[in-house]
């Protein structure tokens, strides 16, 4: 285990570089000028020139993106030209903001879709598993900030129950969370209902239901473990995905976290910050995925990782 551990971290920075190349060069494709938005509209030729040196952008591309490797090595993610701070402060101020959204929001579909998949498995072909097939449908299919502002336009303008934006009380918290989290549900329910088929139709399901115990114990101890191994690569990946789908969510409830900050960068022309952020997100999903990676040997004990091949 610990030498996969070691092979799966060291094939993470070829990852990483191809992610900071992408980052790079995507960002300087964005039109606009950011020595002209700092400047202003009353800005001379030679203000902006000024401007260009001090940031480095009159440096070739290639002398850019080696200044950017040299500091990201060293931890240094620069510094943002409209906040005027070090970008490693930033992040530690917006991002356990976005962290919290997202481990809320994944509490959100854990509880609904998992539990969802498993009645409906266990009561396949009634008429909750239809009504819950289809409402987990269309929570995939609905866009996640259309469902927002209705959300914001249900719960906030017309009832006024919850706010439509900021963060302060867990009640900010709420309509955010549920906005990322019933997508991620409505996946999570068809994955399981899915895998519990799978298991309940084992062999070993029926010997235990051949014994007389009830069906909440062959469910809950006997189906339940095995069938949460493909949902545990879903919730690896819908962590991810919810990580970045916050940035638009953050946007539509004014919530302060990384998403909304990188939606700023880019309207500013912000580049240490855009890639900071990115960045920044791009590590989190790889080493998420590591993790899910680690969590199957616990779930089936007949996976086993080694350096290439099967244990024999």
């Amino acid at each position: 285990m610990h030498t996969y551990i070691i092979k799966r971290l060291i094939l993470t920075i070829p990852v990483l570089i191809g992610v900071s190349l992408l980052i790079f060069f995507m960002i300087r494709l964005i039109p606009g000028d950011p020595a002209e938005v700092i400047g202003g509209n009353l800005a001379t030729p030679e203000m902006l020139d000024r401007i260009r040196e001090d940031l480095g952008l009159d440096q070739g591309l290639h002398v850019q993106y080696y200044v950017f490797v040299s500091n990201l090595v060293k931890g240094d993610l620069g510094k943002s030209i409209s906040h005027n701070r070090p970008v490693n402060t930033l992040l530690a101020e917006r991002f356990p903001k976005t962290l919290e959204l997202t481990l809320a929001s994944m509490l959100v579909s854990i509880i609904i879709g998992i539990t969802a998949g498993i009645i409906s498995a266990a009561r396949r072909f009634s008429i909750f598993d239809s009504t819950t097939m289809v409402i987990a449908l269309a929570g995939v299919a609905i866009p996640s900030f259309w469902l927002g502002m209705m959300l914001q336009l249900v719960f906030s303008v017309q009832l006024g129950w919850l706010p439509s934006s900021g963060r302060g009380t867990l009640l900010h918290l709420v309509l955010p969370a549920l906005t990322l989290g019933i997508g991620a549900a409505g996946l999570l329910a068809r994955i399981t209902r899915s895998s519990m088929l799978e298991v309940l139709r084992q062999d070993y399901i029926t010997t235990a239901r051949a014994k007389g115990l009830k069906e909440r114990v062959v469910i809950a101890k006997h189906a339940l473990k095995n069938a949460l191994i493909p949902v545990v690569t879903v919730l690896g990946l819908q962590f991810g995905n919810l990580l970045g789908g916050a940035v638009i969510i953050e946007n539509v409830f004014a919530w302060p976290g990384v998403g909304r900050l990188m939606v700023e960068a880019i309207l500013s022309r912000d580049y240490p910050v855009v890639q900071g952020t990115a960045l920044a997100l791009a590590v989190g999903f790889v080493f998420i995925n590591l993790f899910v990676d680690l969590i199957y040997a616990y779930l089936d004990p007949r996976i086993r990782y080694t350096t290439g091949k099967e244990g024999s």
